[in-house]
């Protein structure tokens, strides 16, 4: 360790009990001792540790705010954990270009922040987003509520730099709107989750916050399946909400416990959303009707952001119940035309094995996160659980969907790859491993 102490130039090496809160991430996944934690300072450490640990067979796992729910930042054995939080410099904001280019340790919330002082804003927006990285959803391509129109991460990131395994520094993509210059190597490091490189800088896309009126609002159903109908009508109109998300009767029922809301506890399920636009009094009357004619009651809807306030309190609420989250958690996605079929599915599951489950959803895109609840002093409830997970993510790809929609798989979602990838995928996914990692030290156990 001390050769990589020397070479580094700024940057801080730490072990011991110094290192412990740079070891786990927000899923249940249990962290391994480490040899020591980076924390990094600039581009040129990060790649000067990876070329050490490329030299000494070293695993490396990048680091950014430790919010994701994967296990995929996780310390691992007698492995170096680059931290990435001290690179948190907003480089430029130019807003003639609609873009910024940051350090990978920038907090979602202070980007956007920036950016709204030039009227505009960084579209995705996970729940973590008050402590989550730009580097940390860049790895996940991590999504949120108003990615139903304004996209994931990897649709608002132009240009990357990444140090590679050996400890060269690539430069991905261009800073112009228009880039066809060779293969699109930005998007083939967003999502990978660590396992290819760590990314050192971001040229992300800002977008023109929103202007107009805003209509939020709340529709109940008797049945998760006609909430799933209602919303494959909506997206087959011409009204695309800012935000259009799904809270089923369990849920509901654990965020007025825990602070009450307003939502209808007796409902199957609600529809929260949000529409910003000049027209949108207009168009809230036009998804009234929509909803109407699926079978939706009780449309209520309001000028500010209330009625987003029972969607955004459901992590919380599901915490403090005790509710599985990760390991015990899905956030499969399918299309949301056959979002109805899969919340059926859930249902169905849920009166078979007599257990409890709360879902939630971006039901605009699809993708929903149904939490099995299970006693974790009993490891025979625990893996039951876990089974209906995978029950669940493996219908999903049966409805053309996929195993997993913007958590990643890290750690603990690892073996539902097998579910979602075939023989050919798999060898291509592999050769690109090879071919970027060939000693395999980039978060290893993670990925493919």
């Amino acid at each position: 360790m001390s050769t990589l102490k020397n070479a580094l130039r700024g940057s801080e090496l730490i072990s011991g009990t110094d290192a412990l809160p740079y070891l786990t991430d927000a899923s249940s996944a249990v962290p391994e001792k480490p040899l020591a934690v980076v924390l990094a300072e600039s581009p040129e450490d990060v790649a000067t540790a990876l070329a050490w640990a490329n030299e000494h067979r070293v695993p490396v796992v990048a680091r950014g705010a430790g919010t994701g729910v994967s296990g995929g930042a996780v310390s691992i054995t007698d492995g170096l954990t680059i931290s990435m939080e001290r690179m948190a410099n907003i480089i430029s904001v130019r807003p003639a270009d609609r873009l910024a280019v940051v350090q990978p340790g920038v907090v979602v919330d202070d980007l956007n922040r920036a950016a709204a002082a030039h009227g505009l804003m960084y579209a995705p927006d996970p729940a973590s987003s008050a402590t989550a990285t730009i580097g940390g959803t860049i790895a996940t391509n991590a999504g949120g509520l108003r990615c139903l129109r304004h996209g994931v991460t990897a649709d608002n990131v132009l240009a990357l730099q990444v140090a590679l395994a050996g400890g060269r520094l690539l430069r991905t993509g261009a800073q112009s709107r228009k880039n066809v210059a060779g293969y699109d190597l930005t998007r083939l490091f967003v999502g990978s989750e660590g396992t290819l490189g760590v990314v050192t800088e971001a040229t992300v896309r800002l977008r023109p916050a929103p202007s107009g009126d805003n209509v939020t609002f709340q529709v109940s159903f008797s049945s998760n399946a006609d909430a799933g109908k209602a919303v494959a009508a909506v997206m087959a109109s011409a009204v695309t909400p800012e935000i259009l998300e799904l809270v089923d009767r369990t849920t509901a029922k654990l965020i007025e416990a825990y602070t009450p809301s307003g939502l209808e506890t007796k409902a199957s399920a609600t529809l929260i959303g949000q529409i910003i636009s000049e027209s949108a009094l207009r168009q809230a009357r036009e998804l009234r009707n929509m909803f109407e004619q699926c079978g939706g009651f009780g449309f209520k809807s309001s000028a500010d952001d209330s009625l987003l306030g029972a969607r955004r309190n459901a992590f919380a609420a599901l915490s403090a119940h005790g509710m599985g989250v990760a390991w015990l958690a899905s956030d499969a996605a399918v299309p949301p035309s056959r979002l109805h079929e899969l919340l059926d599915f859930i249902r169905n599951i849920q009166e078979r094995h007599s257990r409890q489950i709360s879902v939630v959803a971006h039901a605009g895109d699809g993708n929903i996160h149904a939490a099995v609840s299970a006693d974790s002093t009993k490891p025979g409830d625990v893996a039951e659980a876990e089974n209906i997970v995978e029950l669940i993510a493996i219908h999903a790809v049966r409805l053309d969907g996929t195993v997993t929609g913007e958590h990643g798989t890290g750690s603990l979602k690892r073996h539902l790859l097998v579910h979602a990838l075939d023989t050919v995928s798999y060898d291509v996914h592999r050769s690109i491993k090879q071919a970027l990692d060939p000693l395999g030290i980039l978060n290893p156990g993670r990925g493919i």
